[in-house]
């Protein structure tokens, strides 16, 4: 291609097509509305000379050896010099030859640049530049150079040269897409444009060679980009890490929803609590709820109202006859006289009359009539009840009829009185009682007291109330239970209960002395006279035919310790009128044993 004349400007030298950059910005090539964008600035290469060049003179490029205002030269090349002109033996423009070697010299390591218009031929120095040895980058000779001769470069044909084949400034090859090293790319040839690069001559790879600044990133963060595997990999990883942590959430989530939940029953309103289903209502028969089940069909409430007041009671029914068996201090508010109401466990009432009654064994009969269905209670014997062994108490304590209570049996054969508010002793009752723990208060008199087996084995009587410390009936002492109850044993209760059913009486057993009630000595000592004035030992009784004299002290019997008189007499109507007793007697120091057949007496 022919140069066109460039515009002179004064002083010979070519004058710029565009004003001076003040700030040191090359040109961006012919003038016109479409001027490109600023390229990405590259190092400029710096020739052996050291000399910056800029372009091709007349295009308002300085001149050789005059570097722009504000840039620094280059690091390494050979400086273009205006049009390309082909050097000696050169082919034409767009032809692609090597260029010959100096004699005597080593051929350079990269492609001799073209030599255009003002380029000084090869081996002749710019003017004014001393010889440089060969330079890698900066001037600094490298190991095992040769040095070339002057003007020849080491790296290769500067871009500068290669662009200014095609009549154009060195930044016109980024133009076409490429680097300006594009252009000297092309096996050390005199060749502009990206597209007819290829590797430099000597095996020095350029590092600008495939650098594109229109088509890399934005960003370079020096990273290794990511296969597709790599990234379907970190997909799944970071797929399986955030359902980890929406199951923790969501398992924290549920546990505190659950807890509350938990706490506060739900969410609503209504509460549900978890009960027990149905179960058979049979127990085992030895347990209360058993003997509760099995003895209180025959167990009554007995309210009696009379001329003397008015009384609340237990009793139990003996027979299919009506028969029923409850203590006297109950009944005895009614007199004969009296009115007697017993309601059965399943509500039934019916009306009762006094069949027979003993004060000294606090025990009564009554009997109603015209019911049916009676289901009475089978006895026990009480000479086979043992201390520990279970018991249960049925009554109507305060009223509340059918009240079951439990217990053992705390003691054997404790001697109580109870009554003697009349004061003449007629109403004392005397009872070798069986002691219980069982609950028994006001209301639960004449109730009975059974075994393991449901089996009546005594009737509650008496408590020992706090109130006043003294033994006393239920009634009397109205602080409730203290956990001190009496029962008659029903060996005593069957055989008063029999005599008064058949006979309207109970018959008492007696020895025939009058005990002195006054003496506080240990034993039970005989009076010396009775209280009508007779003597103490009653004549032809069972003490006189024994040889029992006044003043003698009984402190057994049959072995058992005898410790005060009504101890003696609870001894003596523990047995039936005929058995046969040994006493202890101390007679003026001595002591002798004496038998005895017990006698009768005549009860209320």
């Amino acid at each position: 291609m022919a140069d066109s004349a460039a515009p002179q400007a004064t002083g010979g030298r070519p004058r710029p097509l565009h004003d001076p950059d003040p700030y040191g910005t090359p040109p961006y090539g012919e003038p016109g509305p479409w001027a490109l964008a600023p390229p990405v600035q590259h190092p400029m290469a710096t020739p052996a000379q050291g000399t910056p060049t800029y372009g091709t003179p007349g295009h308002g490029t300085p001149t050789p050896g005059t570097p722009v205002p504000g840039t620094q030269p280059p690091a390494h090349g050979t400086p273009p010099q205006g049009h390309s002109t082909p050097a000696q033996g050169a082919p034409a423009h767009g032809a692609h030859a090597p260029a010959p070697a100096t004699p005597g010299t080593q051929p350079p390591a990269h492609a001799t640049p073209p030599q255009g218009h003002g380029t000084p031929a090869p081996g002749t120095p710019a003017p004014g530049i001393p010889p440089q040895p060969s330079t890698t980058h900066g001037g600094t000779p490298m190991q095992g150079d040769t040095p070339t001769p002057q003007g020849t470069p080491v790296h290769g044909t500067p871009p500068q040269q290669a662009a200014a084949a095609h009549g154009g400034s060195a930044y016109d090859a980024a133009a076409h897409g490429g680097s300006a090293y594009d252009a000297a790319a092309h096996g050390g040839h005199a060749h502009a444009g990206h597209a007819h690069g290829g590797p430099q001559e000597g095996g020095h790879p350029d590092p600008w060679r495939r650098y594109d600044p229109w088509g890399a990133p934005l960003q370079q963060s020096g990273a290794a980009v990511q296969t597709q595997a790599q990234r379907r990999r970190r997909g799944r990883k970071v797929l399986v890490l955030g359902a980890a942590v929406v199951a923790l959430v969501a398992g924290g989530i549920g546990g505190v929803v659950g807890a509350h939940l938990e706490r506060e029953g739900g969410l609503g309103s209504n509460v549900e609590l978890p009960q027990a289903g149905s179960e058979t209502e049979k127990r085992p028969k030895d347990s209360v709820a058993g003997i509760a089940a099995s003895a209180l069909p025959g167990v009554v409430t007995l309210h009696v109202r009379g001329d003397d007041g008015a009384g609340t009671g237990t009793g139990f029914v003996l027979d299919g006859k009506g028969h029923i068996l409850t203590n006297n201090h109950v009944v005895e508010p009614g007199g004969r006289g009296g009115d007697i109401s017993v309601t059965f466990s399943g509500g039934e009432t019916a009306s009762a009359k006094v069949v027979g009654r003993d004060a000294g064994y606090d025990l009564a009969v009554v009997k109603v009539s015209g019911v049916r269905g009676l289901k009475p209670l089978p006895l026990g014997n009480s000479e086979n009840v043992q201390v520990g062994d279970p018991v249960v108490a049925i009554g109507a304590p305060f009223d509340l009829a059918n009240t079951v209570t439990s217990g053992i049996i705390s003691a054997k054969e404790r001697p109580i009185t109870a009554g003697g508010e009349k004061g003449d002793g007629s109403d004392v009752s005397y009872v070798n009682a069986l002691q219980t723990d069982a609950p028994i208060n006001p209301g639960n008199s004449g109730g009975p007291l059974v075994d393991s087996r449901a089996r009546v084995i005594g009737i509650n009587s008496a408590i020992r109330s706090a109130d006043n410390g003294s033994g006393s009936a239920p009634e009397s002492g109205r602080s409730g239970s203290i956990g001190l109850g009496f029962a008659i044993p029903i060996n005593q209760g069957k055989r008063v209960a029999e005599e008064l059913i058949n006979t309207g009486r109970a018959t008492h057993p007696v020895i025939g002395v009058t005990i002195d009630k006054q003496y506080t000595g240990d034993g039970a000592r005989i009076a010396q006279k009775s209280q009508s004035g007779g003597p103490a030992v009653n004549r032809g009784g069972p003490g006189d035919k024994a040889g029992l004299k006044a003043g003698d002290v009984i402190t057994a019997v049959d072995a058992q310790p005898v410790h005060s008189g009504d101890e003696l007499i609870v001894k003596v109507r523990a047995h039936r009128p005929g058995d046969r007793l040994e006493l202890t007697v101390e007679r003026d120091g001595d002591e002798r044993k004496v038998t005895l057949v017990l006698g009768t007496a005549g009860g209320e």
